[in-house]
């Protein structure tokens, strides 16, 4: 038997191993499925009749572990906000309506309760015409300013629960989305 060079077997035990690896790989990637409860990442919960097809809601906001659930046709907003895990302390459930039934595709958004100083107030009550307290205003009130969307609205609404309210107007410049332009036409809607 000829004399094998000790480089020539390094490079063979080197094709070896990773040729060995690239099966081991390969099978794992195209083998069966593992254990069939591992697989599903969403489970079937909640009330509704056997043969009806399940709904696939996403929970999010407020709730203790949000996330994509499948859930019985016929379950309520509450069985999926109990789904996932229930609403936390800081959860504002008078903002959703929990006997609804659940619909395929939907997100169920538990919003946060707003800080008690920030909530007190007259809050929703502007008329016509006048500049909207950033401290106290709604969503629906906000997003009803000119050149601000449901988006910037919640953007506010979370820099101001974030930051105690607003202290000034300029600071709702630093709101992410409104930049000089955008605050300078709101100088005049808006007030604190």
């Amino acid at each position: 038997m000829p004399d094998i060079p000790p480089r020539q077997l390094a490079v063979w035990a080197i094709a070896a191993v990773a040729v060995t690896l690239l099966a081991v790989w390969l099978l794992a990637r195209g083998g069966p499925a593992v254990a069939p409860a591992a697989a599903p990442a969403i489970k079937v919960s909640g009330e509704g009749g056997g043969d009806a097809a399940p709904v696939v809601v996403h929970v999010a906001g407020e709730v203790r572990a949000a996330g994509v659930y499948r859930l019985r046709a016929g379950t309520r907003v509450s069985d999926a906000v109990e789904r996932a895990g229930g609403a936390t302390r800081r959860a504002d459930l008078s903002q959703v309506n929990l006997a609804a039934k659940v619909e395929d595709g939907r997100q169920i958004l538990v919003p946060r309760r707003l800080k008690a100083s920030v909530a007190a107030g007259p809050a929703a009550a502007t008329a016509p015409g006048q500049p909207v307290n950033l401290n106290t205003a709604t969503l629906e009130q906000l997003d009803a300013l000119s050149g601000v969307g449901p988006v910037t609205a919640q953007k506010i609404i979370d820099y101001r629960d974030e930051h105690g309210g607003f202290g000034s107007v300029d600071e709702l410049g630093e709101v992410a989305g409104i930049g000089d332009v955008r605050l300078a036409s709101l100088r005049e809607q808006v007030r604190v």
